[in-house]
């Protein structure tokens, strides 16, 4: 199991991961970019817990992934199947996880304190803490894409399904965008990756 995770995680968590990995009836699959997420967890029908991560995901935020689904494992095992996914016993596990990790032989020095940050009340996603989320994408491989935040007022921009929308206003945190072909109007966090287009 080691082995195909060494070049997927930051060197020092190595020993850290395979501690957390030791249960048998533990199973870790790397799996194609999946847009709406970046990692999951299952109990499956043979009694065993499965979790995937997406392969295309730099090693600090694969790294979290794949410990927040630890997490969901390890709550499971301690308090069982009648907790929310995402409830406060997964989010003191995923805590619990991840401390000894929190160090500068892991994660690169300016990310250390908008981890403790979100650590304090991890949620659902790290993608909804957009200081986090925009912090980890220094790391990714460069690409074509736009962030929202950038995307000028009025400007028409391509999700990756294909769907056109134009960027509105900014509310509080998020920016009203209205979906060229329905009128519909939607909410993105700042750190949308989008494509952008020409009006």
């Amino acid at each position: 199991m080691q082995s195909i995770l060494d070049d997927r995680i930051p060197q020092k968590a190595i020993p850290l991961v395979s501690q957390l990995l030791e249960d048998d009836h533990l199973i870790v699959k790397i799996k194609n970019e999946r847009k709406t997420r970046h990692g999951d967890y299952k109990r499956l029908p043979n009694g065993k817990h499965q979790i995937t991560v997406n392969s295309n995901l730099n090693p600090y935020r694969f790294l979290i992934t794949l410990v927040h689904e630890i997490a969901h494992f390890e709550a499971y095992k301690r308090y069982g199947r009648a907790i929310k996914p995402h409830g406060i016993e997964w989010k003191h596990t995923f805590q619990h996880l991840m401390l000894p990790f929190l160090n500068p032989n892991v994660f690169p020095i300016e990310l250390l304190p908008l981890l403790a940050k979100h650590f304090k009340n991890p949620k659902a996603s790290s993608d909804t803490d957009a200081n986090l989320a925009l912090a980890l994408k220094q790391f990714d491989e460069p690409n074509d894409k736009t962030y929202i935040f950038d995307v000028p007022f009025g400007q028409h921009f391509r999700l990756y399904n294909g769907r056109v929308f134009k960027r509105g206003q900014k509310r509080v945190k998020r920016f009203e965008c209205v979906e060229v072909k329905t009128g519909r109007l939607y909410l993105f966090n700042p750190n949308a990756e989008v494509e952008l287009l020409d009006n």
